[in-house]
């Protein structure tokens, strides 16, 4: 199942990023201080978990199943973000992109159109999961000292999601509505929202080395809700920093989407570069 993509809300929510990073561009042609940039890359070890209702071809029935059950393998990943600062305003991007895979033989962790699954039977479901979270924002501070700075923000976040999943049954499956044992189905979605939050750090030490950053969101748009929330330990160099946080993006649909939920929760590490 594929939805058609809001494009007037998306047009709406990229706009309006866009045209809050006025001011910024206004206030770098005046401030003598010019833009401060910060670009990142880091490693993210989420668990990940959410249902989705995959169509059987039987006239409606779905196959429902929490990824999280299977996925086991990363295939590939990038993840990054950047950052730029003039005086009070600011704005930055940050972008991840997961491609993970998994196979789990002898299953019952899943649920078909309703129907109660019989005692003997079982499944092989084969998933593949295809990933973007895209966030971008427009940042403005309201309080910075040399011990603390917090900024709220607010723009737009994207999900992008491609999963396939393919499945063999064993045992008796006759009172099931199901087309044979075996089969396949690919579900793909794009969801775009608005959010709004407030990010920042806060200096420990006399020698403001070590800082402990924060960031939380709320959203809401072509998805019920989404939030993201991350908190960590930071060690700052003459040319950037490292950092060890733990992350977390949640996202709940509307109802009716195939989709249902998705939720990404763990590890972070990476590196900042700042000129």
């Amino acid at each position: 199942m594929t939805r058609r993509l809001s494009l007037p809300f998306a047009a709406s929510a990229v706009a309006f990023a866009v045209s809050a990073l006025l001011p910024l561009a206004a206030q770098a042609q005046q401030a003598n201080e010019g833009l401060k940039w910060n670009a990142a890359i880091y490693g993210w070890l989420p668990t990940i978990s959410g249902s989705t209702a995959y169509p059987v071809n039987t006239g409606g029935a779905s196959l429902n199943l929490d990824g999280g059950d299977v996925l086991d393998a990363l295939k590939m990943t990038f993840m990054g973000a950047l950052e730029v600062k003039s005086g009070k305003w600011g704005g930055f991007t940050d972008l991840v992109y997961a491609d993970l895979g998994g196979s789990k033989t002898g299953t019952r962790d899943f649920n078909l159109g309703g129907s109660a699954i019989p005692a003997d039977v079982s499944a092989s479901l084969n998933l593949d999961l295809k990933g973007t979270i895209w966030t971008t924002a427009v940042t403005y501070n309201v309080h910075s000292s040399p011990e603390t700075s917090i900024d709220l923000l607010g723009g737009a976040r994207m999900l992008n999601v491609k999963t396939r999943l393919g499945w063999n049954f064993q045992g008796d499956i006759s009172s099931l509505p199901l087309p044979g044992r075996s089969g396949s189905a690919t579900v793909s979605d794009t969801f775009w929202d608005a959010v709004i939050g407030v990010k920042g750090k806060t200096y420990l030490g006399a020698e403001r080395k070590w800082y402990v950053p924060y960031y939380l969101d709320v959203g809401t748009g072509e998805t019920q809700s989404t939030w993201q929330g991350m908190v960590g330990i930071g060690y700052e160099y003459n040319w950037g920093s490292l950092l060890a946080a733990w992350r977390y993006t949640g996202f709940q649909m509307k109802s009716g989407a195939a989709i249902e939920s998705m939720n990404f929760n763990g590890p972070l590490l990476g590196a900042t570069f700042k000129w």
